[in-house]
């Protein structure tokens, strides 16, 4: 196995090995240290001397092994100390567990759960998700969050010192608990997606790993809450979406917008298993964000072009999700559909009162939407600028690339 095979699957154990750590031994911060250094010793030992029969096994017992270590160090906590000395009689329990242990799939979710803890800001929650459960490095993180490595180190570090100075429990919630957590959980995994989906910096406009990480992990909680609407919906939604990935860059990652692609190249399978989640709960449960935003994409992917797409379904859509979740960016796509349905000169109307809204003013997507529906109101000079300060806005070089290519490629004479 290669060294870049042994790296992705350490990246789906990560979550399970960790999981199980702290499960059966607590101390969420020090069994973290101890699982890293078993995907550490993996790394430089698979590649060389070849993957074990059970790598998840490996990785626990290993782990298990250095956390001991860790908490014999710690010798100004008794309790610590004797604690370490009962695991090291127990040595049989950290063996390597079967295949089929039961519970492994509960911890990830679990641990999912105790990232999302309410003593967390939402930033604490998602950055530690990525790290604990995600696989991130926190360099990763840091670059999806545009701050410093040493400023996401101390953010993660103090979020894991809140879970342990809280008391959490390596358990679910209680139900009445629960449902307020099951929110944070939905939207740690919405942007998780969002950033695999569409990436805020870096060379690479994909990062297929974390949305599909996402994505597994939205099943697992899905798995968990069959009933709930919200978390069909943002299943449904990363799979409707996601089904457009192929489709959306060329041989040299270069970006292709929505209205240009090959849309053969669509996976139907994913559609079809979307759509069928959305339909079989609308109307069963109270509508939100999700099953909203879903359905929007349901109506993009059902369409056969840009052109045929039903613009008015999605402009209804809209407007029920600003009913339901009102921020700017459901009023800028808002803006693009009624450009579609009215024209480029109602949606610039409706752009024209965004911008005031200090959310968005250094946000690209708003002025690359305004350089496009310039460029299709037949005011060229206008949709150039508006496109080069949407590439001057934006930490992702494909972006910036397509961004500069579009204002390079405004023509005096004609609208697109």
């Amino acid at each position: 196995m290669t060294g870049s095979e042994v790296e992705s699957l350490l990246r789906g154990l990560a979550p399970q090995v960790l999981a199980a750590v702290v499960r059966r031994y607590g101390h969420f911060t020090e069994a973290e240290d101890a699982v890293q250094e078993a995907l550490l010793a993996a790394a430089l030992q698979w590649p060389v001397e070849g993957v074990p029969n059970n790598p998840r096994g490996w990785l626990v017992t290993v782990a298990a092994r250095r956390l001991t270590d860790l908490l014999r160090q710690e010798q100004a906590r008794q309790r610590r100390e004797q604690l370490a000395a009962h695991w090291a009689l127990r040595e049989d329990l950290v063996a390597a567990p079967a295949d089929h242990e039961i519970g492994v799939y509960d911890d990830t979710l679990v641990l999912l759960f105790m990232c999302c803890h309410p003593a967390l800001s939402p930033a604490s929650q998602i950055a530690l998700t990525l790290r604990a459960v995600g696989g991130l490095t926190t360099a990763e993180i840091a670059r999806a969050f545009l701050v410093p490595t040493a400023s996401m180190t101390r953010r993660i570090s103090r979020a894991k010192q809140r879970i342990r100075e809280g008391g959490a429990r390596f358990s679910l919630p209680g139900a009445a608990e629960r449902a307020e957590r099951l929110a944070a959980v939905l939207h740690v995994l919405y942007l998780m997606f969002n950033e695999g989906y569409s990436s805020t910096s870096g060379i690479h406009l994909q990062r297929s790993e974390l949305s599909g990480e996402a994505i597994r992990l939205a099943r697992l909680v899905h798995r968990a809450f069959p009933d709930d609407g919200e978390t069909v919906g943002l299943l449904a939604l990363m799979l409707l979406t996601d089904a457009r990935r192929r489709a959306r860059t060329d041989a040299h990652g270069a970006l292709i917008p929505m209205a240009e692609q090959d849309r053969t190249l669509w996976d139907s399978q994913c559609i079809a298993e979307g759509t069928k989640l959305l339909t079989d709960r609308l109307g069963k449960t109270r509508l939100g964000p999700y099953q909203i935003q879903a359905a929007i994409a349901a109506v993009h992917d059902e369409a056969s072009s840009m052109e045929q797409t039903d613009w008015a379904q999605i402009v209804a859509l809209y407007e029920l999700l600003m009913s339901v979740s009102p921020n700017p960016m459901v009023a800028l796509n808002h803006a693009v559909a009624v450009s579609r349905l009215r024209g480029p000169q109602c949606g610039l109307e409706l752009l024209a009162r965004l911008e005031t809204d200090p959310r968005m003013a250094d946000d690209h997507r708003l002025h690359s939407v305004r350089g496009h529906l310039l460029e299709e109101a037949g005011a060229p000079e206008a949709a150039r600028a508006a496109y080069r300060a949407a590439a001057g806005r934006t930490t992702s070089l494909p972006q910036q690339r397509y961004l500069h290519r579009r204002a390079a490629g405004v023509s005096d004479g004609s609208t697109h």
